[in-house]
């Protein structure tokens, strides 16, 4: 991945990750997985895994730029369980380009003052409201609290803003609709941790 600057105009794609989350659900999937198919799982790939992400909120192959933006709490100085890892020295500022296009990526901290879910609501509704996006993933941690809803009543009051682009939320089970798309998050995360379909049959 090479250094690059932050993004002053947003582009086309924008996933918003609570990377802290992801990190947790690719663990318990580790370890589970381990157990049931016997054998040593690797850290997930995680430029693998923004491209599975991607595919499943719309982008194709083709010259895009997407904005990845992974959130993260003060003390959490990295992912446990992907690979690169490091948010200061290996990912934040930087970028990588494949079939789908360019990816940059952006590691924010969440200050203490500030509660994770209402800083990531801050975010998806700033990029709500930026006319050159349009689509837009969100991986919430959706299993706690109310942020679900939270997110549901978001993207409902910026309906007008939204309607033109392709949003999609990305769960670990399927959660009551609203005017958004929805993944199961474990597809992606398999994938880039190189577990196979017929490992699990």
């Amino acid at each position: 991945m090479e250094n690059q600057q932050l993004q002053t105009k947003w582009p086309e794609n924008v996933i918003i990750a609570d990377a802290d989350y992801v990190d947790k659900v690719a663990f318990n999937l580790t370890v589970n997985f381990e157990r049931m198919i016997g054998r040593r799982i690797p850290k997930a790939d995680l430029a693998h895994w923004i491209d599975c992400v991607a595919l499943d909120g719309g982008v194709r192959e083709g010259d895009h730029e997407t904005q990845v933006i992974l959130i993260h709490d003060k003390g959490n100085k990295q992912l446990e369980n992907f690979s690169p890892a490091n948010y200061t020295e290996e990912l934040d500022g930087k970028a990588f380009k494949d079939h789908l296009g360019e990816f940059v990526l952006s590691a924010l901290c969440v200050e203490e003052l500030v509660q994770r879910e209402d800083f990531l609501l801050d975010i998806l509704g700033t990029v709500c409201q930026q006319e050159s996006v349009k689509r837009i993933m969100v991986i919430p941690n959706a299993e706690e609290g109310t942020l679900y809803d939270d997110i549901r009543e978001t993207l409902h009051r910026l309906d007008e803003q939204t309607e033109n682009k392709r949003i999609t939320l990305f769960t670990m089970e399927p959660q009551q609709g609203g005017n958004f798309r929805q993944e199961l998050l474990g597809y992606s995360l398999m994938s880039a941790l190189g577990i196979r379909g017929d490992e699990i049959k």
